[in-house]
């Protein structure tokens, strides 16, 4: 299996304000991610599992350590290198939904695709999001506005969104913390499907022991570091 995503000794430290002492989050962890695996990272809140998440994003740098995605070492990438990687290669989901509120279920899933100028691959991009939709569910609220939504049908969206521009990784980010028992089992089931059939690799940072189950390994952030 081909390695996507490398972490090797990753150290993270953060300065207290007013104070010349800092805390460290992450510790010498490493982390080996293969394609089309999926991955749950548990853990107890203030662990660290949102700072590890956005360090493999490439929204926030290690302080130490070496961060490898698709072959290239992150650290070698300048801002604009990274911004594309981010929206090109990387999907992300949130606990909130962060759709706007003024853009219908169609526009909000394709705004990803904007700064890649795809104005020739404008229809095949516009069926790619319709179909996707539809596999969701949501092929009926495709001109629906956000308050329109539920809380589950939001995420459906979000989860979207976050697999316009077929990316080779997703990102989720307490994905069902916000849903009600119901649409978080639905959603949880519906990012393996996803995984599988859009041969995406996924990391999920969850509370939820349900969702986590779901995927191919669990691992617990503790102390710094991460335990099988």
């Amino acid at each position: 299996m081909k390695i996507l995503l490398e972490l090797k000794n990753i150290e993270k430290k953060y300065e207290i304000p007013s104070s010349k002492e800092q805390i460290t989050v992450l510790k010498d962890l490493s982390l080996r991610v293969t394609r089309g695996e999926s991955i749950a990272v548990v853990g107890p809140s203030g662990s660290g599992k949102s700072t590890l998440l956005n360090i493999i994003g490439a929204l926030d740098k290690p302080t130490s350590g070496l961060v490898t995605f698709a072959g290239k070492n992150l650290a070698d990438l300048d801002d604009s290198e990274l911004s594309k990687i981010r929206n090109k290669d990387i999907g992300f989901v949130f606990q909130l939904h962060h759709l706007l509120p003024q853009c219908t279920t169609l526009e909000n899933v394709l705004i990803p695709t904007i700064p890649l100028g795809a104005k020739k691959e404008s229809e095949e991009v516009r069926s790619r999001a319709i179909k996707l939709l539809e596999r969701v569910g949501l092929d009926k609220h495709m001109d629906y506005f956000p308050a329109q939504l539920s809380g589950g049908e939001l995420q459906r969206v979000a989860v979207v969104r976050a697999l316009i521009n077929r990316p080779k990784l997703v990102l989720a980010d307490e994905p069902t913390g916000s849903l009600d028992r119901e649409s978080s089992d639905n959603l949880g089931q519906l990012l393996i499907k996803l995984n599988k059939e859009e041969a995406v690799t996924l990391i999920v940072v969850t509370h939820s022991i349900e969702l986590a189950r779901l995927m191919d390994k669990v691992f617990n952030l503790r102390n710094g570091k991460l335990e099988l």
